[in-house]
C-alpha cells in the first residue's frame, strides 16, 4: 500500500467535494464546462488554491472566476459541512488553461 500523507488525502477529498459544489451552483456566469483541475491545500489547512479550467472565450473565463470568488464564502461553508476538518480552508481560485491547451495540441497533431 502506498504511503500517503494526511494532507494528500484531505486534498483529494476537498477536490472531489469542490467539483460537486461547483456543479450545484446556480450562478449563470459559471458554464457547464467548468472543471477543477487541481487543488493544493496548505499544510496548516488555512488556504486552498483551486485550479479551475473553463472552456470558452476570455470573458467567459473571467466571469466564471469572478463568480467563484463571489461564492467563496458559500463554498467554504459547504466544504466545512461535507469534510470534517478542524479548519476549513479559504479558497483562492486560479484560472488554468491546461485542458484547452491539450485540446489545441491534439488538433494540431490531428492536422499534421
Amino acid at each position: 500500500m502506498p504511503n500517503f500523507k494526511r494532507i494528500d488525502r484531505i486534498t483529494q477529498e476537498v477536490k472531489k467535494e469542490l467539483s460537486l459544489i461547483i456543479r450545484e451552483l446556480k450562478d449563470p456566469r459559471i458554464p457547464l464546462m467548468t472543471s477543477v483541475v487541481n487543488v493544493k491545500v496548505a499544510n496548516d489547512l488555512k488556504v486552498a488554491k483551486a485550479y479551475i479550467s473553463v472552456m470558452g472565450d476570455e470573458k467567459t473565463k473571467n466571469d466564471c472566476i469572478a463568480a467563484l470568488k463571489n461564492a467563496a464564502g458559500f463554498i467554504r461553508r459547504e466544504i466545512g459541512s461535507r469534510v470534517d476538518l478542524r479548519y476549513t480552508p479559504e479558497f483562492v481560485f486560479v484560472l488554468d488553461d491546461s485542458i484547452e491547451y491539450g485540446s489545441h495540441i491534439s488538433e494540431v497533431l490531428k492536422n499534421l
